[in-house]
């Protein structure tokens, strides 16, 4: 059985390496992100990856940068036919990429050439996508510019968010590779160059990105808020205080007095509607800052809720 170097950082990879390792693959080392602070207490704690890793006694190589480091120089010198990456997180550098006997290939978890970068999932729900998918892929110097192996498609359910489909991507992507894998290495393949003229991107998700602008539609409130949820969560600005919004949908509600995007025109027992620039959207669970999360029954309670119609959720440079 070919011997595998397998890198990879979050529970999607996890899962892809469990699937390798299920099938009876060598993966001779594993090389994952440093161990980082995690919770409100910031505890340090390993990544997914290296947790199966570690319960499957290979040897993890951490390097905070992999590009010159000595791990990087160690991994050279393994016994191993490929490199297979899945959410790693770093750059691989190419004379690691061609340093083995099958050229690197990796888990990318869009439909190529769309969405290369760091955030596919992300980007995928908030523009609106009604399809995703899983591609497999060689790795070149160009990030996630490679010839692709194969690919599968799959619907993005209408209130499904970025953790759902996480895991559902994290099992497709397993399976794809799965079934590449042997196809590969018996050379039955012919690999797609990507078209350039088709190409998007997905960068890593910004500070500034998880405000929330109400002069958008109902529906693109809507994709933003589920794109981000629950990680890394969407706000937006209220009595000068921040106000993460987790959950809510567009609904059909007639006005008649014309309100500014943003203002809150009803609430309910479990909903609060806010003008969007077009359209209304319903919010249905919140977190005020200093505040855990709760639903609207819950924000209501002690409320004036006559008080809030016409209050307006702001913007904040």
């Amino acid at each position: 059985m070919e011997k595998i170097i397998f890198m990879g950082t979050p529970q999607f990879s996890a899962t892809v390496l469990d699937g390798i390792l299920s099938h009876g693959y060598d993966v001779v080392a594993v090389v994952t992100q440093p161990d980082r602070p995690v919770g409100r207490k910031r505890v340090i704690t390993p990544s997914p990856v290296k947790a199966v890793a570690v319960t499957h006694n290979i040897p993890v190589y951490q390097p905070e940068k992999l590009s010159g480091s000595p791990e990087m120089a160690e991994l050279l010198t393994l016994d191993a036919d490929i490199i297979v990456t899945a959410a790693y997180g770093q750059f691989v550098p190419t004379k690691l990429l061609k340093g083995f006997r099958f050229p690197a290939i990796n888990v990318h978890a869009s439909l190529l050439p769309k969405y290369r970068g760091g955030a596919p999932i992300h980007y995928a729900i908030w523009q609106g996508e009604k399809e995703t998918g899983v591609s497999i892929m060689y790795m070149e110097r160009e990030m996630d510019a490679g010839d692709v192996l194969a690919q599968q498609v799959t619907p993005i359910g209408e209130h499904e968010d970025v953790a759902d489909l996480f895991e559902r991507l994290a099992v497709i992507g397993r399976d794809l590779l799965l079934d590449t894998l042997p196809k590969l290495f018996v050379d039955t393949i012919t690999p797609q160059p990507q078209d350039a003229a088709l190409v998007t991107y997905s960068p890593t998700i910004s500070k500034e990105q998880e405000q929330i602008d109400w002069q958008m539609s109902a529906q693109a409130v809507h994709n933003h808020v589920r794109a981000f949820r629950p990680f890394p969560s969407t706000y937006t600005w209220w009595n000068n205080q921040r106000l993460k919004i987790w959950a809510g949908r567009p609904v059909e509600y007639q006005t008649s007095t014309p309100a500014a995007a943003g203002t809150i025109i009803a609430a309910n027992n479990h909903q609060l509607l806010i003008q969007c620039g077009e359209g209304v959207y319903a919010i249905e669970s919140l977190q005020p800052s200093g505040k855990k999360r709760m639903d609207v029954v819950t924000f209501l309670h002690g409320v004036d809720v006559d008080s809030l119609i016409g209050q307006q959720f702001t913007w904040c440079e």
